[in-house]
């Protein structure tokens, strides 16, 4: 596939998440459980690789689940698994944090139970949002135009780069 608008290399992007992972780390140093949440296909992708990287560090539990959704039209939303979240550290985990209507709505389902605090994470923000959602963690922030987009790719569970079309 022809790009020729790149943001984020393969490497680079490895190296964002690593850091990501050790913000994670320092901000929940006491807990003793994380549960990433990645929103499929690709913020599952992500929360699987963070999970890896946490695991390096953190001394803790790290449950991954994937959160499925029509992202046009968000009204069904599915866990992986059933999960109790009350008291729970939550990541909300997607590849790129546009409009903040998915994190939105994704948070719905969590909202259901008390969990004892819930942070988001993108590997690309977009930095004008519709929807009141601050990513908490942000592997690359980018200005764009409203009509340009943004798109992560990933490849045998690996991130291979960001574009911008």
């Amino acid at each position: 596939m022809e790009h020729n608008n790149q943001i984020l290399t393969a490497e680079v992007a490895d190296k964002k998440l690593r850091r990501m992972a050790l913000q994670v780390v320092e901000e929940n140093y006491a807990a003793d459980q994380l549960v990433l949440i990645g929103i499929k296909a690709h913020g599952t992708v992500i929360a699987e690789k963070m999970s890896q990287y946490i695991k390096e560090v953190f001394k803790g539990e790290v449950i991954v689940l994937e959160l499925s959704m029509d992202k046009k039209h968000p009204s069904a939303i599915t866990l992986s698994a059933p999960f109790d979240f009350n008291d729970k550290i939550i990541i909300l985990i997607d590849d790129v944090a546009n409009s903040g209507r998915t994190m939105l709505y994704a948070l719905k389902p969590l909202l259901e139970q008390y969990p004892k605090k819930i942070q988001t994470m993108a590997l690309v923000e977009r930095t004008h949002k519709t929807f009141p959602v601050d990513v908490d963690y942000v592997g690359f922030s980018v200005s764009t135009t409203a009509d340009e987009h943004i798109r992560v790719e990933v490849e045998n569970g690996e991130v291979t780069g960001a574009w911008m079309d």
